[in-house]
């Protein structure tokens, strides 16, 4: 038997109003930052590890009164290549949250920019966020150190590297300004930079068959 038309009307009231938001089943949602102030900091932690292709025309010869470095020629290496593959976890994570981290929706073909790419994220998500920016800032100030450590071994003579070793770190120095001077959308600069992130790990493993004993 149908229901009558003042039932149906009295059961579609007692339905939950999804688009009101009354549903207790969805999520309150917030508005969170810019995810460019994610993926830049770690294409800059890339960018300090690319660097030391500028050692193999800038180094100066050591001079006696220079001090020597604190830290072993290996330390630095170990601990960059380290950081090299932390960053290449988190260009992975920043892929496994397209809508967080890489544009997705509407903003997908916009050029890599702030305030286009913003989006509302529950609370989960939201913590997320906060967590893989410690992260990243974290490997941002390591990238430094460490790419500082070992270029300064290279100018002391700790590392004696062929110069095609800092061809392959000046690449990708040309990957990443090329992704600012096509003005490459979030997505593709985050794809790349993991891209990047691997094959800086490889370089900088390289780097350790070059130790002076």
């Amino acid at each position: 038997m149908r229901n009558k038309p003042s039932d149906r009307n009295k059961n579609a009231a007692n339905k939950p109003d999804k688009a009101s938001g009354s549903d207790p089943a969805i999520e309150a949602t917030r508005s969170a930052p810019d995810p460019f102030a994610a993926v830049l900091p770690a294409l800059s932690a890339l960018g300090a590890i690319s660097s030391i292709a500028s050692i193999n025309w800038s180094a100066e010869e050591r001079t006696p009164d220079r001090p020597k470095a604190r830290r072993k020629a290996s330390s630095a290496i170990r601990d960059l290549e380290t950081c090299c593959i932390g960053l290449i976890e988190i260009f992975k994570r920043f892929q496994r949250h397209p809508k967080m981290f890489c544009g997705d929706g509407a903003g997908t073909n916009v050029p890599l920019k702030f305030g286009v790419h913003g989006t509302r994220v529950s609370g989960a998500s939201a913590k997320l966020y906060q967590q893989i920016i410690n992260d990243v800032a974290s490997m941002l100030v390591l990238a430094s150190q460490n790419a500082f450590d070992v270029m300064s071994a290279v100018e002391d003579g700790e590392i004696n590297a062929p110069e095609e070793l800092y061809f392959g770190f000046g690449e990708c120095q040309d990957a990443l300004n090329d992704l600012f001077q096509s003005r490459a959308t979030l997505k593709e600069s985050v794809r790349r930079g993991h891209f990047i992130a691997e094959r800086l790990s490889k370089l900088v493993a390289e780097l350790k068959k070059y130790r002076v004993e």
